[in-house]
C-alpha cells in the first residue's frame, strides 16, 4: 500500500509564512505539518510518494528518503492545476492500490487505517453541521457513495467529503479523462464522477475523528494548541534552580531556562532556545531552535520560528513570529478587540472572520520593530520589513 502525500502548493492563503519555505514544512508543535500527516498513516503504508512543488528541495531536504523506516519517493508537480493533476504524477511510482492525503491536513490514524481497509475506491467523510461550504456526499443503500456535490444549497446530507481518498492504479485512466473545471483545474471529485458513471463502487469511509485543514495563520495556531494536548513533561535542557515549570512542559537537549522564569505547559523548547532571565511563557507555545525569550517578556500561546527574538520588556500572545524575526524593546501585541468581536484577518486581499476571540499577528522571516512599537490584532508584517520606533501598526505592512 502506498501512502499519496501532496505537498505541491505554495499556500499564498499563509502569507507571509510561506514566502521562504512550503506550507507543509510550516512547523506546529515543534514539527512540520507534513511529518504529523506521515505518523497518522505510517503503520498502514509501506511506501510513501510525496508530491512536491514549490521549494521541493526544502522538502526532499527535511525529509530524506525514508521516515521512520518507510521509504520516500518523490514525484514533481511544476505546474500545479489541481487535485486530480496533483494525484496523476504519482502514476510513475504507483503500480498498486495506495490512499491519497494532503500534507497540510491534520487528521487521526483511525483514518488512514479505515481506507486502507475498505476495499477497492473509497473516500472519507465526516458529519458536519452546516455541510453547504463544503463537497457533499451522498450514500446509497449498500454503504457506497452516491454522487457528490459541490457547496450545494440543499445538502443532501450532512457528510464532508475530508479530502482522502484510496484508489486502484486504474485511477490514472479516469484522471486522463477528466476534464478542466470552470476554474481551470483538474478535479478529483470530476474524477469520481466517471467512476461512477462506468458502474465502479467507491466505498464511504465515515469518520468522525480529528480533521483540520491547515490553511490559514490562524488555522496554525489551532493545530500547535490541538498537537500540544498530546505531550508530556520532558525537561532535558538546562534549567536554572530558580525557574518554575510548571504542567507538560518540554525542554530539549540544548536549550536554556534561567533564574526568574516561569513556565506554564503545554510548552516546548527545541535545542538552542533561551528563555529569561525573568521571562513568562505559557499556553500552546513552541520556541523554536535558537529562538529567545528575553528579560520581562510574556510570550502566551505563540509560535517562535527559528532565531527570532524577543529579548526585553514585550508582550507577544496568540502570534507566529517567523524566522530571524526582532521585537525591540517594548514591542506589545494585540491579541483582544475591545467590542470582545472576534479577530480579522486579511488574506488574500479579503478580510475573514477568523472565529477566534484571541488572535494576535502573523510576522514574516526577518521582520524587525523599533523600541516600543504597539502591532494590533489580526495585522500582518511581510518579510523583511521594518517598523519604526514607536509605531502602532493598525493595518497590514508588506515586506520587503
Amino acid at each position: 500500500m502506498y501512502g499519496v502525500v501532496l505537498a505541491a502548493g505554495q499556500g499564498t492563503r499563509m502569507h507571509p509564512l510561506t514566502d521562504h519555505r512550503p506550507k507543509p514544512l510550516l512547523p506546529a508543535a515543534g514539527r512540520p505539518l507534513l511529518e504529523h500527516v506521515f505518523d497518522a498513516c505510517v503503520d498502514v503504508v509501506d511506501e510513501f510518494v510525496v508530491v512536491i512543488g514549490y521549494r521541493a528541495d526544502d522538502v526532499i531536504s527535511r525529509l530524506g528518503d525514508e521516515y521512520h523506516g518507510t521509504p520516500i519517493s518523490y514525484v514533481e508537480q511544476t505546474d500545479p492545476a489541481g487535485t486530480a493533476h496533483a494525484i496523476e504524477q504519482a502514476r510513475e511510482v504507483v503500480d498498486d492500490r495506495f490512499v491519497v492525503l494532503n500534507g497540510d491536513v491534520l487528521v487521526d490514524p483511525e483514518l488512514p487505517r479505515a481506507l486502507t481497509e475498505a476495499e477497492g475506491y473509497a473516500i472519507a467523510t465526516t458529519p458536519v453541521e452546516d455541510p453547504r461550504s463544503y463537497g457533499v456526499v451522498s450514500v446509497d443503500a449498500d454503504g457506497s457513495m452516491g454522487a457528490i456535490v459541490e457547496k450545494p444549497a440543499d445538502p443532501p446530507t450532512n457528510l464532508a467529503n475530508v479530502g482522502c481518498y484510496a484508489f486502484e492504479p486504474e485511477v490514472f485512466e479516469y484522471i486522463d479523462r477528466t476534464q478542466r473545471s470552470e476554474r481551470g483545474e483538474y478535479e478529483i471529485t470530476d474524477t469520481l464522477d466517471l467512476l461512477l458513471a462506468d458502474g465502479h463502487d467507491i466505498s464511504v469511509v465515515e469518520y468522525e475523528g480529528r480533521w483540520l485543514d491547515v490553511g490559514r495563520p490562524w488555522e496554525l495556531l489551532r493545530a500547535n494548541e490541538l498537537l500540544l494536548e498530546e505531550i508530556e513533561r520532558d525537561v532535558r535542557g538546562d534549567v536554572a534552580e530558580g525557574a518554575q515549570i510548571e504542567g507538560d512542559v518540554v525542554v530539549n537537549e540544548g536549550a536554556t531556562v534561567r533564574e526568574g522564569v516561569h513556565i506554564e505547559g503545554p510548552v516546548v523548547l527545541l535545542p538552542g532556545a533561551e528563555v529569561g532571565p525573568n521571562a513568562y511563557v505559557r499556553g500552546a507555545t513552541v520556541l523554536g531552535p535558537d529562538a529567545r525569550v528575553g528579560h520581562g517578556v510574556e510570550v502566551k500561546n505563540s509560535i517562535l520560528l527559528s532565531e527570532a527574538a524577543v529579548p526585553h520588556l514585550s508582550y507577544v500572545g496568540d502570534s507566529v513570529l517567523g524566522r530571524n524575526v526582532n521585537l525591540g524593546a517594548g514591542t506589545k501585541v494585540a491579541n483582544l478587540r475591545h467590542d470582545d468581536s472576534s479577530v480579522k484577518m486579511t488574506v488574500k486581499g479579503e478580510r475573514v472572520d477568523t472565529g477566534r476571540r484571541k488572535l494576535g499577528v502573523v510576522l514574516g522571516d526577518g521582520v524587525k520593530t523599533g523600541i516600543n512599537v504597539s502591532l494590533n490584532a489580526g495585522v500582518k508584517v511581510g518579510s523583511d520589513a521594518g517598523i519604526p520606533p514607536g509605531e502602532t501598526v493598525l493595518r497590514d505592512v508588506e515586506g520587503n
